[in-house]
């Protein structure tokens, strides 16, 4: 299975047509997609103009959405990567408290509970912005926007995704992309706000 830069190189190399181009950056998404893959290949359509069912992109298009993704990642790793040194020195010197961070290795880093309801900015931008907020105390804002408006999803017997195939205007409800226990989605930006990062978590299914 081909890893994430082998992916990137496909989409980089001009002796490719412009189909596996395209093909070869939308599995780039399954190695790594921070709004969860069509939320993602949604954002990346619209900042840079690439019609989403277009197999015949054009290659500087499909470059410059990569070009974007990659900064992104860079972003999450440098950020994973500290993260586990942190935990190591924790727990050298005997702390174990319990600890969380966001997933990341082709899980959503940051969900968007619509596909068609994404933050502002480059997907750099957005994660620049979840990194600080992951590394400061845990607020009553959405980590992203900052909008204090977070909608709790109706509490479930169990988690629901949106079925596949289905998009943000597919008739289905805004809760259906989240998973029940991660927490409450933000009426600014729409993604699904993690519970740990929140210094007050009422009780899913709360106004």
């Amino acid at each position: 299975m081909a890893g994430f830069r082998s992916l990137a190189y496909q989409v980089r190399d001009a002796r490719n047509d412009r189909a596996l181009r395209r093909h070869s950056l939308r599995r780039c998404l399954e190695r790594f997609a921070p709004y969860g893959h069509r939320a993602t290949w949604w954002h990346l359509c619209d900042r840079h103009g690439i019609a989403p069912e277009d197999r015949g992109a054009d290659p500087l298009r499909l470059v410059a959405a990569l070009e974007e993704l990659e900064d992104a990642r860079a972003v999450w790793l440098e950020y994973e990567r500290q993260f586990a040194e942190r935990r190591r020195r924790e727990k050298h010197h005997g702390l174990r408290r319990p600890e969380w961070a966001w997933g990341g290795s082709g899980d959503a880093v940051v969900r968007c509970a619509d596909p068609g309801v994404r933050p502002e900015g480059s997907l750099g931008e957005v994660l620049r912005r979840l990194v600080r907020a992951l590394e400061s105390e845990p607020g009553t804002a959405c980590p992203v926007c900052g909008e204090q408006e977070l909608r709790w999803p109706p509490v479930t017997a169990g988690p629901r995704r949106v079925p596949s195939g289905a998009g943000g205007s597919s008739g289905h409800g805004p809760w259906e992309g989240a998973w029940a226990w991660d927490g409450p989605v933000c009426a600014g930006c729409g993604i699904v706000v993690p519970k740990p990062a929140l210094a007050d978590t009422p009780t899913a299914g709360a106004a």
